[in-house]
């Protein structure tokens, strides 16, 4: 395993992260401990939660995800040997966004924010986080896969330094180690690191947005930043749901599988996205690639990607990911993966 710095922070943090979204809806909580054990046996050390999953959300699953954490910790007693990531959902100011937790009355306020930390710690039978995110913005953006700012004024939104504060008085209480945003914009990141450098508030270390072969946007505003202020990113769906993986080209749908499952998960099959995906399976196997490897690798040589977050259902699939982090990919592939870039720039945004 490789490891990275998370941020300007003491922490190392594996190249591979584990992210956890399908325990409690796709994975029973066995499963979710078998995956854990093996994947601290690889030398991953990052796992990335949030009180909103499983996903899809729904108000009878609701913190299951946490909870099968919590129980291995229980457990195994092995808080110290993993960085714990957790997201506190953002505002339900979009019909698509979740507005069961908390009645809805997600604002990132102090009272919001306050019991939704302590009750993930709670399910996660531990008295602290190494790294609180925000898992949405409190406003309307371009997030989610919509492609263009929607230029809308929301009725209310919680100012951002107010958001700041809850976040340093988490920190003081030792409940909060760190702190990161996620599905967040330049413009939002900027905001934040300004306010903390003006009025001393806690600095974000990271930022956990999707990153893939499909959905290259970080690449446009936000790796700057990760450059020069080094605030790194968390890579989430870097096989973009699993189509970068090929098994569901040409209409197939295999069991058990999140889309078939799931037809909520349309972010990643839109006609242009069909015609790259296949470009990109076909330029694997050219060299003799597992296209899941190839996708895994790229995101992986990016010098702004601190994690790549990556999920299984099965252990098998687990081990293929974890393996991605032995694999460096030649000139010659990143060159015809530029090319079918170039041909196909983002098109699932």
């Amino acid at each position: 395993m490789k490891y990275r710095k998370l941020g300007h922070t003491d922490l190392e943090v594996s190249l591979i992260g584990l992210g956890t979204m399908t325990w409690g809806e796709q994975n029973t909580e066995s499963e979710a401990h078998e995956q854990i054990d093996f994947a601290l046996s690889q030398g991953v050390n990052l796992l990335d939660a949030a009180e909103m999953y499983p996903v899809p959300p729904k108000p009878e699953t609701q913190g299951r995800t946490e909870s099968y954490i919590g129980t291995w910790l229980a457990k195994t007693g092995r808080r110290s040997d993993i960085v714990l990531a957790s997201k506190v959902a953002g505002a339900a100011t979009d019909p698509k966004r979740p507005s069961h937790l908390r009645s809805g009355q997600t604002h990132l306020d102090r009272k919001n924010m306050t019991e939704a930390l302590d009750a993930s710690l709670k399910r996660l039978q531990t008295d602290y986080l190494d790294l609180y995110q925000l898992h949405w913005p409190d406003r309307t953006t371009t997030i989610f896969g919509r492609p263009a700012y929607p230029w809308r004024q929301d009725p209310y939104t919680v100012p951002i330094e107010e958001t700041l504060e809850v976040l340093q008085d988490f920190v003081k209480a030792g409940k909060v180690r760190h702190i990161g945003v996620s599905n967040e914009t330049p413009w939002g990141v900027a905001q934040y690191l300004k306010l903390a450098e003006t009025n001393k508030l806690p600095r974000i270390v990271s930022i956990q947005n999707p990153y893939n072969l499909l959905n290259r946007i970080y690449e446009n505003g936000l790796s700057e930043f990760s450059h020069l202020e080094g605030v790194g990113l968390l890579a989430y769906s870097p096989l973009a749901m699993g189509v970068l993986a090929g098994k569901y080209l040409n209409g197939a749908r295999p069991e058990g599988a999140r889309m078939t499952l799931f037809t909520r998960f349309d972010r990643y099959s839109k006609p242009q996205a069909e015609l790259a995906t296949a470009e990109y399976v076909q330029l694997a196997r050219d060299h003799g690639l597992s296209p899941a490897a190839m996708a895994l690798a790229f995101v992986n040589q990016q010098p702004f990607v601190t994690s790549n977050l990556i999920g299984a259902t099965r252990l098998d699939q687990l081990k293929e990911n974890i393996d991605s982090v032995e694999l460096a990919l030649s000139d010659e592939v990143m060159k015809a993966i530029q090319a079918i870039h170039q041909r196909y720039p983002n098109p699932a945004p």
